[in-house]
């Protein structure tokens, strides 16, 4: 599929530690605002959770994003490729 979209898929060497530490960060605050202060009945429960937090998450704005939420980047970055295979 990526080449389809003529995306070059590019391959990391394993152990890496600067890739490494954002994913061990990304991994801490899932645990911190999600794992750690949720309880879960069932299967059902926890997609249903998981639902919500992923939609607060992502409508949430952030510093790093210069105060977007990750959906506002999303959707500006979907924009310009869209304009982009138009033209």
């Amino acid at each position: 599929m990526l080449e389809e979209e003529g995306i070059e898929h590019k391959l990391i060497r394993p152990f890496t530690p600067r890739h490494n530490g954002k994913v061990e960060r990304s991994h801490r605050k899932d645990n911190e605002y999600f794992y750690a202060s949720h309880k879960f009945y069932s299967l059902e429960d926890f997609n249903e959770q998981l639902a919500v937090h992923c939609r607060k998450y992502n409508n949430f704005p952030m510093r790093p994003l210069n105060w977007k939420s990750p959906r506002e980047v999303l959707d500006g970055f979907l924009d310009e490729a869209d304009f982009v295979t138009l033209v």
